[in-house]
């Protein structure tokens, strides 16, 4: 049920789901007729093409159903049954999914008719059309007809009279028709949310997935992620071993050079020898700082020593975008964890700082449940999503790996929240402040 505080603002939106329960009923019972329809003209083959295209809309009221009806249910809302349907082709053959924009139609036809998805959502369309949909449409027509016994008796008791008519048990019958419109918006009043909470239950039974469809959405999720997980840990390697040729190996390598002339310049020109020694020592320095900072974006040293909270305040305090943070951890999550978490952060306030024209931006992070709740904002331009690049794909990614999940919500204008959970457990409480403006 919706939470709100006051009880009648409860029932108002109670009347008002009742309500809508109608309309989507009879596109249900619209929907399951002309898939009917289709599957009969299957004997002339056009009907399968338009059993096809139908599929789709099929699955999209049953998704409409599974998140209205999930607002009722204490389990929140009711899972899909279907695997992947977009995505890279490659990342879902080793499960033989194929991504549902990469199928021919004779492919379509035969994944259509033999999902067990779509003959339970068209069992589903069809019993709520017909029988399902009067619990949870009946708390409305109680209101409705109390209304109408209530006008009704309005009429007998002071319209009637105005114009001579007088009708059978007069103002005694009138009053008496009150009283059955009393009972029935009693009943709505006391037991309309029960009787939703019996329609989203009895949908749950039949658009929840089966275990085996469970089992196979969570194999296609495993094997999607584990494909993540590699092409990022090899994207990892290829930036280390770009940076260490870049950098350190090239300043190792002039340091070498370097040694060499002097070692040749020692005996007849001490003073040159002397001044490339100077050279190759800074060159050492340099080389030195760029592998601790190699190192430090490997697993940075204020990560171990002072876990995600600690390492979020100093990251804050060392940008130039003034950043809010407010982080409630009990405890500390595993090291992979910590830092998937840590980097995830780093990357959404460099984009942050780099492209959004922020005048400020604030981290939020939270447990509860067993999961890490990251909540990173702005206030700049906005306009982010996944497909204008690289680096959100590559915090998803990276979160996937341990079945995190990423949301951007980023209206043009802004502002842009990102919201990240991870499933983990803490260990070592401790006690840190509550909040900290950097």
């Amino acid at each position: 049920m919706p939470s709100t505080d006051h009880p009648t603002a409860r029932r108002t939106a109670l009347l008002a789901w009742s309500l809508l329960f109608i309309p989507l009923a009879a596109t249900g019972l619209l929907l399951t007729a002309l898939f009917a329809i289709a599957l009969g003209l299957s004997s002339i083959w056009i009907g399968l093409p338009i059993a096809v295209m139908l599929s789709p809309l099929i699955r999209t009221l049953a998704d409409t159903h599974r998140r209205t009806l999930g607002r009722f249910l204490d389990e929140g809302p009711i899972p899909t049954p279907y695997g992947p349907q977009d995505g890279l082709l490659k990342r879902l053959r080793a499960t033989g999914h194929v991504a549902w924009r990469d199928m021919s139609l004779s492919q379509r036809i035969r994944t259509t008719l033999s999902s067990t998805a779509i003959w339970r959502d068209l069992a589903w369309l069809l019993l709520n059309g017909t029988v399902g949909v009067l619990l949870g449409a009946l708390p409305a027509l109680l209101v409705v007809y109390a209304v109408y016994l209530v006008l009704h008796a309005l009429v007998l008791w002071r319209v009637a009279p105005l114009f001579g008519l007088e009708f059978f048990g007069g103002q005694a019958g009138a009053l008496l028709a009150l009283v059955p419109a009393a009972a029935f918006l009693a009943l709505f009043w006391f037991y309309g949310a029960a009787m939703v909470r019996g329609y989203a239950k009895l949908g749950r039974w039949l658009l929840a997935p089966t275990e085996k469809e469970r089992l196979t959405a969570r194999v296609a999720q495993l094997a999607t992620s584990r494909a993540d997980t590699i092409d990022a840990q090899a994207s990892e390697v290829r930036r280390i071993e770009r940076d260490l040729h870049d950098g350190a190996q090239a300043r190792l390598v002039a340091l070498g050079m370097s040694l060499g002339m002097a070692e040749e310049m020692l005996a007849r020109d001490p003073e040159t020898a002397r001044r490339m020694l100077s050279e190759a020592r800074e060159t050492t320095r340099e080389a030195l700082t760029e592998l601790r900072d190699l190192v430090r974006g490997i697993h940075p040293p204020v990560l171990v020593e002072r876990g995600l909270d600690g390492a979020v305040r100093a990251l804050a305090i060392s940008q130039r975008l003034p950043i809010e943070v407010d982080i409630d951890l009990p405890g500390r999550p595993a090291d992979p964890v910590e830092s998937a978490a840590y980097f995830a952060v780093v990357e959404v306030l460099t984009n942050a700082a780099k492209h959004s024209g922020a005048g400020r931006a604030w981290v939020r992070i939270n447990y509860g449940r067993d999961r890490m709740v990251i909540l990173v904002g702005d206030d700049g331009r906005g306009g982010a999503d996944f497909s204008g690049g690289t680096g959100l794909q590559g915090i998803r990614r990276r979160l996937a790996a341990f079945d995190g999940t990423m949301s951007v919500v980023s209206p043009t204008g802004g502002p842009t929240i990102v919201t990240m959970e991870l499933p983990c457990a803490l260990s070592s409480p401790k006690t840190s402040p509550s909040s900290e403006k950097a």
